[in-house]
């Protein structure tokens, strides 16, 4: 027996299969143990270590560097989505003197490290005159590196759809512009969603670059505290409660994205119509209307 990729494994590759996965596990779980031993042998784990987390004041500097963090994440996340749409259109065009720029912005943005992008607006516009805050330095280059990868993504799922659907929107007297909005962009974000959502989780994490300009975000926090010899320098354990923030951050995100994207290809534009049965002979257009609409006739 043989799937259509590969031939089943028989019963020595399953028994083969198992064994490997068994010792997988074990290598990792030694792993993690093994790091898991060296904090405690190190002292992480101490009171000492954790007693600034026992004030209150702590704990909602954590709470204030939270909001800062999703503060600069919402508007680079939207900024996002609205300039890959829009680089995503440009690039798509069939006139090339609109066609070449929109691809020239996203190839420079996309080459960019975001770092080298919050340096240069931060650090580099200053010797020019433009002073610009932490926060809008951050966002900036969130924007616009997230916004050029989107609008590859974004790009790739309208090319990666049938000739078929754009013909179609042309033969039922649409334009470009209608094609596109009513009948390409919404099919290419449902099939290209997954990678959306894994797009805007990077730019999430990529909040944490913003403490090298000194915004005041998690990760600035966090080595603020892990800095204090008065608690006993907990950077360890700062940076466990840090990345615990960031992972509940982003298993949100991806939750309540794939509740969007479960409701997305439930609604009726995402339906793909039964195929109707033919007509016996002699059936006539409002017979074929009729049958067309599911049997109503109105």
């Amino acid at each position: 027996m043989s799937s259509v990729l590969y031939d089943v494994p028989g019963p020595r590759a399953i028994a083969r299969n198992r064994i490997l996965g068994v010792v997988t596990i074990l290598v990792v779980l030694g792993i993690v143990g093994f790091f898991v031993w060296r904090l405690v042998a190190t002292g992480q784990f101490t009171a000492q270590k954790w007693s600034a987390f026992t004030y209150t004041n702590v704990w909602v500097q954590i709470g204030e560097a939270t909001l800062r963090t999703i503060a600069a994440f919402v508007v680079a996340a939207v900024g996002a989505l609205a300039l890959g749409f829009l680089l995503a259109i440009g690039r798509l065009s069939d006139h090339a003197w609109v066609r070449w720029p929109f691809t020239a912005v996203i190839e420079v943005f996309r080459a960019i490290p975001v770092l080298v992008f919050m340096f240069l607006l931060y650090y580099g516009f200053p010797v020019i005159g433009i002073r610009m805050e932490p926060y809008w330095a951050v966002v900036i280059a969130l924007i616009c590196y997230n916004g050029s990868v989107l609008a590859e993504v974004i790009r790739a799922g309208v090319e990666s759809l049938p000739r078929g659907q754009s013909e179609a929107g042309y033969a039922v007297g649409l334009r470009k512009a209608g094609v596109m909005r009513l009948v390409l962009l919404p099919q290419a974000i449902r099939a290209m969603m997954p990678v959306i959502i894994a797009q805007l989780v990077v730019t999430l994490k990529d909040t944490a670059l913003g403490f090298i300009i000194t915004y005041p975000e998690l990760l600035f926090y966090a080595k603020y505290i892990g800095a204090q010899p008065s608690v006993g320098s907990p950077i360890i354990p700062a940076t466990i409660v840090v990345g615990a923030i960031y992972i509940a951050l982003c298993l949100l995100l991806s939750f309540v994205a794939n509740m969007v994207e479960k409701r997305l290809r439930r609604s009726p534009r995402g339906d793909v119509a039964a195929p109707v049965q033919p007509l016996a002979q002699g059936g006539t257009d409002t017979s074929l209307i009729v049958a067309q609409r599911g049997g109503s006739g109105i």
